[in-house]
């Protein structure tokens, strides 16, 4: 997708987002964003031409790119993995600060059966890109594992940040630090398994 589309679809988004907190994801919406920021009748399926989730799944990506902007700045050098993966997840709830209802919006279209596929590749690409930001080069099974671990813990974090009305948001911080000791001990456990499997594995070959 080029530069020029992806700003047409963040402006059409932007528009949008006026109307998702008290009407939820409308494809009339949609088309009348379209009328409003002066576009031709079918720019709207133009931009999404996988129709509502499309969109939904642009607004994910545009917070992300929001979070990685503000992350730039970062200075992460001495962190941990882990917290830099707490500082991206934190930076992102950042970002949709005041969009808790429009998050909540989206939870739930994504929440539909026949959806929950398209849903899951989105919360994918949002933790591939915090993992990647965070310094992880892996290539082998360990890519996919992480990633697949930190979309388990963004949804759980998502869905207790929307109802958190707590100073700062400290239950969802505290939830989420559980969360991120938990993968840690099973990325612990992975790297004992790694390291045991295969002279075992050997052992066993000899004997045979």
């Amino acid at each position: 997708m080029t530069v020029h589309s992806i700003e047409i679809r963040d402006t059409l988004l932007e528009t949008i987002l006026l109307h998702v907190r008290d009407k939820g994801w409308s494809w009339e919406d949609v088309t009348e964003a379209a009328q409003i920021c002066g576009y031709q009748d079918d720019m709207a399926s133009s931009m999404f031409p996988g129709g509502l989730s499309d969109v939904v799944a642009h607004y994910a990506d545009y917070v992300d790119r929001r979070m990685l902007a503000g992350l730039e700045d970062a200075s992460c050098s001495s962190l941990r993995v882990r917290d830099r993966i707490r500082l991206a997840v934190l930076t992102r709830l950042a970002v949709v600060e005041h969009q808790k209802e429009e998050v909540r919006k989206s939870l739930a279209f994504w929440s539909v059966p026949t959806r929950a596929l398209y849903g899951q590749r989105v919360l994918y690409r949002t933790s591939d890109r915090i993992w990647n930001w965070a310094g992880d080069t892996s290539t082998d099974y360990n890519r996919y594992t992480k990633r697949g671990l930190l979309s388990s813990v963004l949804m759980g974090t998502f869905m207790v940040w929307i109802t958190d009305e707590s100073k700062e948001a400290i239950v969802t911080q505290a939830f989420l630090d559980r969360r991120l000791e938990n993968i840690v001990k099973i990325g612990q456990a992975i790297g004992t398994m790694k390291s045991v499997v295969p002279p075992f594995l050997c052992r066993a070959n000899i004997k045979k």
